[in-house]
């Protein structure tokens, strides 16, 4: 194997490089081949790959460059061609080698012997994880950090525009409006390049502007987009002296603007500015010591409140509660619950935080590493699951924010502790992976860990309680078993593949292009352009459907019980979603035709559940009565702890009424008796549902299932009845 040199001559290397005369060309070339997104009449997945392609440097490889070029007066000779191509292949092949430099800890780690592999060291320490913290990619897109900037600042306006001369609205003005103009000038410029010679192609104009181009488009007043500029450009003479390693500061990433000649400026990369809007000005507000205090308010105020505002997006206002109190048996406060959110029998408990990785940490001290994460997530998580505990606890109180007691039904099966933390946490899914010490119980289930950013694309694409729950159900359930760099790679192969492994797989590895449709979904939706909206998968295949309408209703009853199964019913696999939905078809088509009950029956055997399906006209008194006794029939006999009943309109398909028994399975004498006089047919093959009149109950000679105890058969009890 070949030598890996140390990792700081590779940065030196890099370093001399990147102060070369004319290197300011090539940075902007790779902005123009990485950054920018090429699609036609739609944005597809062929458009998108660029994105992802082997050879594409990483924005925080692009920040790097920039950092080390402004070590020294920046000079803007154009190259030769030649000069301008060995400038690109030694800045690839230097990037390579300093990614393999940062990789050794791990990879060293692993030994291999007579076959077999092990791990000599721990994957995770603090040194193998500053590889992940710095090519972890990006957890946010650039229109979350204008949109989010607002929210995350705007209680901080008056400091703003007292100290900076702005207010965070202007700011995000002026990088939306500088996004247009760049972007229309790189178009322009990748149009006729071809057209001159090649001694004279460059990128570089495409990332040079002025301020009264901005002012000419922009109705702010111009003394504050004078102001904007000056706070995120980098000041004349600061060569950024700190940035000596990969994982220093980095002046760069926080002013992310260059003065440029004859009054301009230069952005060679527009994603660092919005990155900057949204993470810089939470170091001027607490620098000012007497504002500190009143801007850290802030920060957890805006968490708290915008983790509300998606959960409300998904579970509507009257599910969503925030800022409860929990009192112990001996009355005092025991914490506060930031939000909480209720669907049937499930709970949602958020705890939010306003931490971030050290410089510290990154650089890959193991001990500050994991007391960062112990301030950030850990105390976080042991906070949610005391909560989690005390909401279950009927001892415990609950109060609003103005002390009046909260009337909540508390009888919850499962508790989902969410920790959510308010800026872009690098490798925060390694890192949970490798230092959370979750708690849980057969209630409380493993806390789940994210940023807004990932907080904020679930609500968008999962916005309906059951798909929300649903995921983080699988997120629990396999969560062992997955390995991602972010929380949207799960998401995205969620959303076309479905989160669901079977038992084979122990260890499975999910790469970021998982994320393309995702992706795609997203900037259609928040930025106009033409695409899918929605992925296709696990959202459109069963949509409109008899199953995907089925679950539209179960989702809007207000019996938890029946919310329980909408879940379980998620669950199956398409063909046997689709199987039940004709099954259903056809057991309505039967009582449109005879104005009989027709019924099907089914079990989950997983999950020790079943569901009882009545095609009827709801015109007999007794019609729940009957379903009530069938249910009752089939969970015992199947010895089935929940057992679920459907009563559709054969007409309209529509859930007239629906129940559920969730009481665990115990021997009854009397209903015992009933099933051994009702000789229950096997159940029906999942497969074989569709096409079939589901007969699945009893026959016409056999005992009545209706529960009543007549002792009738069926032909001479409910079946001769309309």
């Amino acid at each position: 194997m070949e030598a890996t040199r140390p990792e700081n001559e590779v940065f030196a290397d890099l370093a001399e490089l990147c102060r070369s005369p004319g290197f300011v060309h090539v940075i902007a070339w790779f902005d123009f081949r990485d950054n920018l997104i090429r699609y036609g009449d739609q944005l597809d997945a062929e458009a998108m790959e660029s994105q992802h392609a082997p050879d594409r440097l990483l924005r925080t490889e692009i920040a790097t460059l920039i950092g080390l070029m402004v070590q020294s007066p920046v000079d803007g000779a154009l190259p030769s061609p030649e000069r301008f191509q060995g400038f690109i292949d030694r800045t690839q092949a230097l990037l390579e080698e300093l990614h393999k430099a940062m990789s050794a800890p791990w990879r060293d780690g692993f030994k291999v012997l007579d076959g077999i592999a092990t791990m000599e060291t721990p994957l995770w320490t603090g040194a193998g994880l500053r590889e992940p913290i710095f090519y972890s990619g990006e957890s946010a897109y650039g229109f979350q950090y204008r949109a989010l900037a607002i929210k995350k600042y705007a209680a901080d306006n008056p400091w703003l525009l007292a100290n900076k001369g702005f207010e965070i609205e202007d700011a995000v003005s002026v990088a939306r409006i500088l996004a247009d103009i760049l972007s229309e000038r790189q178009m322009v410029l990748s149009r006729t390049l071809t057209e001159r010679p090649p001694e004279t192609w460059t990128m570089l104009p495409g990332s040079v502007f002025s301020a009264d181009e901005i002012k000419a488009r922009c109705a702010i007043a111009p003394a504050r987009i004078d102001a904007v500029l000056a706070a995120f450009t980098l000041p004349r003479g600061n060569l950024n002296p700190r940035f000596t390693a990969l994982h220093e500061f980095n002046a760069t990433n926080a002013t992310p603007i260059l003065h440029w000649d004859d009054g301009q400026f230069l952005l060679l990369q527009h994603y660092s500015l919005l990155e900057a809007l949204y993470e810089s000005p939470a170091f001027w507000v607490t620098d000012d010591k007497a504002y500190r205090p009143t801007a850290l308010g802030h920060r957890g105020a805006f968490t708290e409140t915008f983790a509300a505002e998606c959960l409300e997006k998904v579970f509507g206002q009257a599910r969503v509660l925030r800022n409860i109190d929990i009192y112990g048996p001996d009355r005092n406060r025991m914490g506060e619950i930031d939000v909480l959110a209720v669907f049937g029998r499930r709970a949602i408990v958020v705890q939010a935080k306003s931490k971030r990785l050290t410089l510290e940490a990154r650089k890959g001290n193991d001990l500050q590493l994991k007391d960062d994460f112990r301030k950030a997530v850990q105390d976080a998580a042991d906070q949610a699951f005391r909560c989690a505990a005390a909401l279950l606890d009927p001892a415990c109180r609950l109060k609003t924010t103005d002390q009046a007691p909260l009337d909540l039904s508390r009888d919850f099966d499962l508790v989902q502790p969410l920790c959510i933390l308010s800026d872009h946490y690098p490798a925060l899914a390694f890192q949970a992976r490798q230092f959370l010490d979750p708690q849980t119980t057969d209630r409380i289930m493993a806390p789940m860990v994210m940023d807004v950013f990932a907080l904020d694309v679930m609500a968008e694409m999962l916005a309906s309680p059951l798909q929300f729950l649903h995921y983080l159900t699988l997120r629990e359930r396999f969560g062992d078993r997955l390995l991602a760099g972010h929380e949207l790679t799960l998401l995205g192969f969620h959303l076309t593949h479905h989160l669901w492994f079977d038992d084979d797989y122990n260890m499975v590895t999910l790469g970021d292009d998982f994320s393309i449709p995702l992706d795609i979904a997203m900037l259609a939706r928040r930025e106009g352009i033409p695409g899918a909206e929605t992925p296709p998968g696990i959202l459109t295949k069963l949509r409109d459907t008899t199953f995907g309408s089925l679950l539209r209703q179960i989702e809007d009853s207000d019996d938890p019980d029946v919310g329980e199964l909408g879940l379980l019913l998620l669950e199956l696999g398409e063909e046997t979603a689709r199987s039940l939905g004709s099954g259903v078809d056809t057991l309505c088509a039967a009582a449109q035709r005879d104005r009989r009950v027709h019924d099907l029956s089914l079990a989950f055997g997983e999950a020790q559940a079943g569901l009882t399906v009545h095609c009827r006209y709801p015109d007999a008194p007794d019609t729940m009565t009957r379903l009530l006794g069938h249910c009752q029939l089939r969970k015992y006999a199947t010895r089935s702890n929940s057992w679920y009943g459907l009563l559709i309109d054969p007409d309209s398909r529509t859930i007239i009424a629906s129940l559920g028994s969730r009481d665990p399975w115990a021997f009854n004498a009397e209903v015992d008796r009933l099933a051994r006089r009702w000789p229950l047919r096997p159940q029906v093959p999942w497969a074989a549902i569709e096409g079939r009149v589901g007969r699945t109950s009893a026959g016409r000679n056999d005992p009545c299932p209706c529960g009543s105890g007549s002792g009738k058969k069926h032909k001479k009890c409910c079946l001769a009845r309309p």
